[in-house]
């Protein structure tokens, strides 16, 4: 006597928690065959299971695996119905050892393997074994692809083992593919980054996730975020203090009259006056400036300020001079600047650019001052294709990425 079970029914329950498709079950061909030693106990198995009693069905079970001289096709049958009774009853070591020897062997299909593989993965995470999660679901991503849901799983098992780094790493491969492919990455995702990259003290990812957030998802607690981001970036130069300041203004974010002052220095400093000016009139224009104690001394460096300009003017010619010879390119960046904060945008935004070809302290701030100059020079569109080539993590590209941020918010 002999027996032959339903493969479909079998696969099936063993890969109960995943849709399988009955069109991929293995089909037996004429020699595969039950003898009744081994048939005899599947059924009462079968049938145990089907009634929800699985001890009993998974000592059925044990009792064919006892038996010696199976066939392989009889021994793939033991697997397949051990692989029913672990998954349907819960116990995942038991599974992911029946599911391990059924996608060792040739009798199961490519499909159906690539199922018990995140079967595995899923039984795993259910049953909070994160190191095993991980494993599996790593071994289907290799052997099978890339594939939405196991890459979360596997950034959950990693985060739930507080493996931040590598969930880190592998939230952001997900991201970085959403981007290429034009996609826009789903914002749990975006704040899960952000959240591991917290826990990492990398300041600087953590700074460029709030951007990616406020990029395709512009609420106000994401600008405040990354604004926040950017004035705790341990890299963040003295070079960009006053691009913060005027980045946290464009954004409504300034509001201290210590701080408008602060940045009128700091303009001042770098022989900007008319950047500084134009800073001085956006504290009065918000009431920070002109209203406390201080007015007085306010008005004195704002008049301090205008005077500047008008010697700034009267040398402009011998500061371009004297920057074509400087050994640097640094000097013709803020010649040029000058010269379209004065109205000569055409001529100030071509020296900036040979100060950047002849070479300055920092590439990239350079490139995110020329996009201030041709934000200023009214060249709206020729900004952003500048900010969108700021790079590096200094912080140049995140406050780049931020105006070009807010331009594209007024097209």
């Amino acid at each position: 006597m002999s027996f032959r079970f339903s493969r479909l029914t079998l696969l099936a329950g063993a890969v109960f928690c995943l849709p399988v498709s009955l069109a991929t079950a293995p089909m037996a061909s004429a020699e595969d065959a039950l003898s009744a030693k081994v048939g005899k106990p599947l059924q009462a198995a079968q049938s145990a299971l089907a009634a929800h009693n699985y001890p009993k069905a998974m000592a059925a079970v044990n009792e064919a695996d006892a038996i010696k001289g199976k066939s392989d096709y009889e021994t793939y049958t033991v697997a397949q119905m051990r692989a029913a009774v672990a998954a349907q009853s819960g116990d995942a070591p038991a599974a992911t050892s029946a599911y391990d020897t059924l996608i060792a062997s040739s009798r199961t299909p490519k499909d159906a393997k690539a199922q018990m593989m995140m079967a595995e993965a899923t039984m795993a995470y259910t049953a909070k074994d994160y190191p095993q999660a991980v494993k599996a679901t790593e071994r289907y991503l290799k052997q099978v692809g890339p594939n939405a849901q196991m890459q979360t799983l596997l950034v959950q098992s990693y985060y739930l083992q507080q493996d931040f780094k590598n969930a880190a790493r592998v939230q952001q491969d997900m991201i970085d593919a959403d981007i290429k492919a034009n996609k826009v990455p789903p914002e749990s995702q975006l704040q899960l980054l952000a959240t591991c990259q917290t826990q990492l003290k990398d300041t600087g990812g953590m700074t460029h996730t709030y951007v990616l957030l406020a990029k395709y998802y512009p609420k106000p607690e994401y600008w405040a975020q990354l604004l926040h981001g950017l004035e705790t970036n341990s890299k963040l130069p003295p070079a960009l203090q006053l691009d913060l300041y005027r980045i946290r203004i464009a954004a409504g974010n300034l509001t201290a009259t210590a701080d408008f002052m602060d940045a009128t220095e700091i303009a001042m400093q770098a022989g900007l006056p008319q950047v500084a000016l134009d800073i001085m009139n956006q504290g009065y224009a918000l009431g920070a400036l002109g209203k406390d104690a201080g007015a007085a001394r306010e008005a004195k460096l704002k008049a301090l300020v205008v005077k500047t300009i008008d010697d700034k003017k009267a040398s402009i010619a011998a500061d371009e001079a004297a920057a074509e010879k400087a050994p640097s390119g640094n000097a013709l960046i803020t010649v040029g600047y000058n010269y379209v904060t004065f109205g000569q945008a055409d001529k100030g935004l071509a020296l900036i650019k040979k100060g950047i070809a002849k070479g300055p302290f920092d590439v990239n701030v350079a490139k995110l001052h020329l996009g201030l100059a041709q934000v200023a020079a009214g060249k709206t569109a020729d900004a952003i294709a500048t900010f969108n080539s700021v790079e590096g993590d200094n912080g140049a590209r995140d406050i780049a990425q931020l105006w070009a941020l807010k331009l594209q918010s007024k097209r």
